[in-house]
């Protein structure tokens, strides 16, 4: 076990950094394009809730693996596709797996936080709405933090859930842990290497708990200052 480690355990690492950078680039974006999609989601206009909804709808109803297939394999057969600026994007395979990610996690956070807004006490918003604050800031000052506050274990939950989905870019030929690991494993079929994987992705997994606990924490500390 430990002879395979010395000799493929700085590619496992290697692998792992991609899947952090990937995770954590593809958790930034999608929050910054959740919030607004959650927004649309709640809006009472058809023409904005109703293509929200059907976004979240698509890429939560299907699997990942399917949308990664789609974005890297689905979209090359058009010459089209393969003209445009867009394959810049589409014909790097680390590029199209960040944008299968951010486009998944981007559904699941607007749903959680589209949740958080709901359960925000009405009378807070109808008493900023007193105070004369717009519908804007009332958003901005009381509603979504409140949301984010109340969504964060669940958000948590999907960040953990992606980093384990983020295994599946390594369907589309990117190296990342789950890459190399696969790699590795061809070359002399030693199932070990599996258990090292599992290790690392155990030892993420605890990360991103424990950021997301000290997260809550202060949080929690700052409303009891601010109380």
């Amino acid at each position: 076990m430990l002879d395979l480690w010395l000799r493929y355990g700085d590619r496992l690492i290697d692998g792992a950094v991609i899947t952090v950078k990937l995770v954590a680039l593809a958790c930034l974006i999608g929050l910054v394009l959740a919030i607004p999609l959650a927004l649309a989601r709640r809006s009472d206009r058809r023409w904005i809730a109703v293509p929200a909804y059907l976004y979240i709808y698509f890429f939560r109803g299907t699997p990942l693996i399917v949308q990664l297939a789609l974005l890297y394999y689905g979209l090359a057969q058009f010459e089209a596709v393969r003209e445009s600026p867009l394959w810049i994007v589409l014909g790097d395979a680390e590029t199209c797996g960040l944008l299968g990610l951010t486009l998944n996690t981007t559904a699941y956070v607007a749903e959680i936080l589209r949740g958080g807004i709901a359960a925000v006490p009405k009378g807070e918003v109808e008493a900023a709405e007193a105070c004369g604050m717009s519908r804007a800031t009332v958003y901005r000052r009381i509603v979504l933090p409140r949301a984010i506050r109340i969504a964060w274990p669940a958000y948590g939950n999907e960040v953990i859930l992606l980093m384990k989905g983020s295994a599946l870019v390594s369907t589309i030929t990117v190296y990342d842990l789950m890459g190399e690991t696969r790699s590795v494993f061809s070359r002399g079929y030693d199932d070990t290497v599996y258990l090292y994987a599992a290790a690392l992705y155990l030892a993420l997994a605890l990360a991103v708990t424990g950021a997301f606990r000290l997260g809550e924490r202060q949080m929690n500390r700052y409303l009891r200052a601010a109380g």
